[in-house]
């Protein structure tokens, strides 16, 4: 793994670069005033995306769901 040591204000400038970079693994070590900050670097979970249905049978909904709330009732006349 790669370690790059970066400027905040170059890296304000090219974050969406440097994002890049760090998803193929760079770590940047960003830098103020020659002094380090704070790190950037890959992501230590894998992007995982949403399973559709998951939740099924763990959700339900009541009858009076779509009923005024009491609480609101001032707002609503």
């Amino acid at each position: 793994m790669k370690t790059e040591f970066i400027g905040a204000f170059e890296a304000k400038t090219h974050f969406s670069q440097l994002l890049e970079r760090a998803h193929e693994g760079t770590v940047f070590i960003v830098t103020r005033r020659g002094k380090p900050v704070a790190q950037l670097g890959p992501s230590e979970q894998p992007a995982q995306r949403p399973v559709y249905g998951s939740a099924k049978g763990q959700v339900e909904m009541r009858d009076d769901f779509d009923e005024p709330l009491d609480d609101m009732a001032e707002y609503m006349s």
